[in-house]
């Protein structure tokens, strides 16, 4: 089974108090040559939505900014609609959806609705009150407007690992959705960084990974009655360098990794992996989460980026 590959293009994330990592400013000509070198399919931005800005004509937030600019020579786009609204009221965050869609067109390969509206920490938009709402309405939505459109594109959500004996977050998404969710569904996400925020012996990084995926398709989505026949897509996972994190072993990791996902494709329907991310935020600072891409801060490969053109072109 081929694996279809992608690549957040930026560098920029969120750090521990959700604050955006400081770091040389994105250089889009520089993101486009080394695109041009991995031959990603997919390349995946994010946009935050909220109604004031919304309301105001105002530019959303884009990371990296005008990711649609990379979906070129081949390439299309994975967008995160991230919904960081404080209230309640979806009518615009419907119609924001529906605006994507029809603004990207045939650029747009897939349109994840909401960004790990499980997790409350950094990057997710678990603190929204009504995201559960607007995941599940959304991609009501955002689906019956593709088919509309009649565009080739691929409508879905995701999360983080879920340990909970019980499930919490997807028998919910399950219970409010129901079959018009399920069926609206085309594929879920899972953003996961083994080895980044709690580091792992390397003897068992192997087997956590595997359970990792096991666990999500076989309790997460399960729980939520979503099928078998609803692929995964690893929406992003990365592994940083630092101080006693050396770049041959981030190259190890992401082929482990990746090898892992390509043993378990077929078993478990996971058909698409992404990486995160193409660049450095800053390679001077010591944090890993600092340290997550394949090139430097100033766009100078580390063996990892070989690697993964390597394992494109191989498995791709």
């Amino acid at each position: 089974m081929t694996l279809t590959f992608g690549i957040y293009p930026g560098g920029l994330g969120v750090t521990d108090d959700d604050t955006v990592t400081h770091g040389p400013p994105e250089d889009p000509g520089k993101i486009t040559a080394a695109l041009g070198t991995l031959k990603p399919l997919l390349v995946r931005g994010y946009v935050h939505y909220d109604d004031a800005t919304y309301r105001a004509g105002s530019p959303f937030v884009e990371a990296p900014p005008e990711p649609v600019r990379y979906a070129t020579d081949g390439r299309r786009l994975d967008l995160v609609a991230c919904f960081r609204e404080p209230g309640t009221d979806l009518t615009g965050w419907l119609e924001f959806l529906r605006e994507q869609l029809r603004l990207h067109g045939p650029r747009l390969a897939s349109l994840q609705v909401t960004e790990e509206a499980n997790h409350a920490g950094p990057g997710g938009d678990g603190r929204s009150p009504a995201v559960r709402d607007a995941l599940v309405a959304g991609v009501i939505e955002a689906k019956r407007e593709a088919r509309r459109l009649a565009l080739d594109v691929r409508i879905g959500c995701n999360s983080t690992l879920d340990f909970s004996p019980d499930q919490e977050f997807w028998t919910d998404l399950g219970k409010r959705g129901g079959d018009e969710f399920r069926a609206a569904l085309d594929y879920a996400g899972l953003d996961f960084f083994p080895d980044v925020f709690r580091p792992l012996p390397a003897d068992r990084l192997p087997a956590i990974v595997a359970g990792a995926l096991r666990g999500f398709r076989e309790q997460s989505l399960a729980a939520a009655g979503i099928p078998e026949s609803v692929p995964i897509h690893v929406t992003e996972h990365g592994w940083g360098t630092g101080p006693d994190r050396s770049y041959p072993r981030q190259a190890e990791v992401l082929e482990l990794v990746i090898g892992i996902v390509a043993e378990n494709a077929k078993t478990l329907n996971i058909d698409t992996y992404e990486h995160f991310a193409l660049r450095d935020a800053d390679s001077d600072n010591p944090d890993p989460v600092f340290q997550l891409g394949l090139l430097r801060s100033d766009y100078t490969p580390k063996p990892a980026f070989e690697t993964y053109r390597r394992l494109i072109a191989a498995l791709g």
